[in-house]
């Protein structure tokens, strides 16, 4: 384990906190979409892009930094919960990642995992536009395009074909050389798509950008964009994507149609994400990743043993993770993460993610629950001790139990022992737990270097104090 508390364990058990948008459809007047004939099962779409997500993930260059994961993540879950019914496959996994390529670019495999260039991000003016490459990608995947192009041709074994098409994601030499130089063009099968299929994605990505709160003329903008890079990485996209005639006229067409739901897009931590992007070493082209530079090797303020973090801020911003918990940490710390239903807050350079995506925080708080039932807050305080320990060995115990109001209700906190597995240094951790009315257990676990206890122990006791839960 690389991660410090194997924080990344805590938020698999915290079903309560997971929190899900439901997006309704608009419009009856927008143009109705068929999916293709396609004589690959549902099952061998996931089976194609779990294998070949695997092989991308060996050879590109992960950006690996959570707070810009996380907002794509976000905006991906957004869009993928507006795609009509008709298209939605329980099947499927969507996942979204930032790889840290110069190239302007962005690609989805079959069965929901994508994969979006750094390029991309910095190109866009706004989410909307970064929302609107996503949201045609997200259209590729659910009419399931890859394997109905491939219903055209030889009828192709799904287990086989992972490095091919790994080989037409990289292109030229070096995707020769990873494809084995067989069946090189097979790859393009999956992710190189014709006209036809490109007018199909940009009216469904369309569709799904209003149905989500997005304007869909922002993708438009966005492919303008695109080809307006030329040399600077345009082709890259739009070699896979090529524009099937009168693009931007049939998406600003097809908007009129719309009714947006809502207004979607958070301007400001889109514009904090491209500083932060732009404050990192900058980001590989394709050339110097054919040539294997940057493979596994983290970016950003995520994977260095030492970063700066500022003090908790004396300003307090107030967050909902769920309906019936409402919480107020620092305000110079953010929430970084809330896949599986765990939820983060923390300073900037204080969470870490490693290259085989376990992730950790050295500073913050985190909130889970955890299954209750032995009838007594102590008995099952000490069971979740033990089960943090199984994973991190040199976990301890450091006081006694304390009574401690939380949320109005009886809890326990006690402090705990780690050496961070992230820093190599001692560190400070505070635990506070109390019972929900379903009798399970929700639990706080606050984490600072060990030198800095003082200071983040009095955060921590605020946070704990300003919780709030509905009963």
């Amino acid at each position: 384990m690389t991660a410090l508390m194997s924080t990344h364990r805590y938020a698999r058990l915290l079903s309560a906190l997971m929190v899900t948008a439901a997006l309704t459809a608009s419009a009856a007047a927008q143009t109705r979409v068929t999916a293709p004939q396609n004589r690959y099962s549902v099952a061998q779409d996931v089976q194609l892009g779990q294998e070949a997500s695997a092989e991308v993930r060996k050879e590109l260059p992960m950006l690996n930094d959570d707070r810009v994961d996380d907002y794509v993540e976000q905006v991906g879950r957004r869009l993928v919960g507006a795609i009509p019914p008709e298209f939605r496959h329980p099947e499927f996994r969507y996942t979204f990642d930032v790889v840290n390529q110069k190239e302007i670019n962005a690609f989805a495999l079959p069965g929901g995992p994508m994969y979006l260039n750094r390029g991309m991000i910095e190109a866009s003016k706004n989410e909307a536009e970064m929302a609107g490459v996503m949201a045609h990608e997200i259209s590729h995947v659910a009419l399931r395009h890859g394997t109905a192009q491939a219903t055209k041709g030889e009828k192709f074994q799904i287990g086989a074909i992972a490095g091919q098409v790994l080989g037409a994601i990289i292109g030229g030499a070096a995707g020769s050389i990873i494809s084995q130089g067989s069946q090189f063009g097979l790859g393009a099968y999956f992710l190189k798509y014709g006209r036809e299929y490109e007018t199909q994605a940009d009216i469904l990505g369309s569709q799904i950008m209003a149905r989500a709160g997005y304007d869909p003329r922002q993708m438009a903008n966005m492919f303008k964009t695109i080809e307006a890079q030329g040399g600077r990485g345009g082709p890259e996209w739009l070699s896979s994507h090529p524009n099937p005639g009168n693009r931007y006229n049939t998406i600003n067409r097809e908007a009129q149609m719309l009714q947006v739901n809502g207004s979607a897009g958070n301007p400001a931590e889109f514009q904090a994400v491209k500083a932060r992007l732009g404050g990192m070493s900058p980001a590989l082209t394709q050339q110097q990743i054919a040539q294997g530079q940057g493979r596994n090797r983290p970016v950003g303020t995520n994977g260095r043993a030492a970063v700066r973090v500022e003090p908790p801020s004396s300003q307090y911003r107030s967050y909902s993770p769920a309906e019936f918990l409402r919480v107020a940490v620092p305000a110079n710390w953010s929430q970084v993460s809330g896949g599986q239903g765990g939820v983060t807050y923390a300073p900037q350079g204080g969470f870490f993610r490693d290259n085989q995506g376990e992730t950790a925080f050295t500073h913050g708080v985190q909130f889970g629950v955890t299954q209750g039932g032995s009838g007594s807050l102590q008995r099952d305080t000490e069971a979740l001790v033990q089960s943090f320990a199984r994973s991190n060995p040199q976990l301890r115990r450091a006081g006694n139990y304390q009574r401690t109001s939380i949320g109005g209700a009886q809890g326990l906190t006690t402090s705990l022992r780690n050496v961070s597995e992230v820093t190599g240094q001692a560190e400070y951790v505070n635990l506070s737990t109390v019972y929900l009315q379903d009798g399970n257990v929700l639990f706080m676990i606050g984490v600072a270097p060990q030198d800095e206890a003082d200071i983040y122990a009095n955060a921590f006791a605020r946070v704990r104090q300003n919780l709030q839960l509905s009963r």
